[in-house]
């Protein structure tokens, strides 16, 4: 699958502007960490998961990584995207397990870009650029801060990569400097 048919197939079934930049975001911090990791040849595959990884959501909230997989098969995707995109709802949604580092990652990153995105609306510069590691970790401590973004699954994330969340949030905050102005 190319990058423009993932988008079509995205923009199918997706036409809120949140949720398309939120996709393209994380398309562009599994590039990063597909290189950063030594993936670099799969690039364009962990792009992919990332761009589609919410594809059902705005149609299909209440059954969110279960349709996608449904979708995907009537189009004849490759299996390990439907796996890959499905595996991030682990726990929440589905029972599919992130097994693969870049699903690791994924499920990892979905939260955490919400949560740093939500932390840069909250400041002067509006930018990641100047963003530290603390000031994410002073609002990922609070609670009612961007409530939808789960602390518990950006946690687990972090554990299953053996990264500390400190480290989970700079890598992340490195991979969106990357792309970000």
């Amino acid at each position: 699958m190319t990058r423009e048919e993932a988008w079509n197939l995205l923009t199918e079934f997706n036409q809120d502007a949140f949720h398309l930049e939120h996709a393209q975001i994380v398309e562009n911090t599994m590039r990063y960490f597909a290189k950063e990791l030594g993936y670099g040849e799969e690039e364009d595959f962990w792009g992919i998961v990332g761009l589609l990884h919410d594809l059902d959501f705005e149609q299909f909230p209440e059954q969110h990584c279960i349709k996608s997989q449904e979708i995907m098969r009537e189009r004849g995707m490759d299996e390990r995207i439907i796996h890959a995109t499905a595996s991030h709802g682990y726990g929440i949604t589905v029972d599919i397990k992130p097994e693969h580092e870049m699903e690791k990652v994924l499920f990892a990153v979905d939260e955490l870009t919400g949560l740093i995105g939500a932390v840069v609306l909250m400041r002067p510069s509006k930018s990641v650029q100047d963003l530290e590691v603390k000031s994410v970790k002073k609002k990922f401590k609070s609670k009612g801060f961007a409530a939808g973004c789960s602390r518990e699954v950006i946690s687990q994330g972090a554990e299953m990569l053996g990264w500390t969340l400190e480290e989970l949030i700079q890598r992340t905050l490195d991979a969106l400097k990357t792309f970000q102005p």
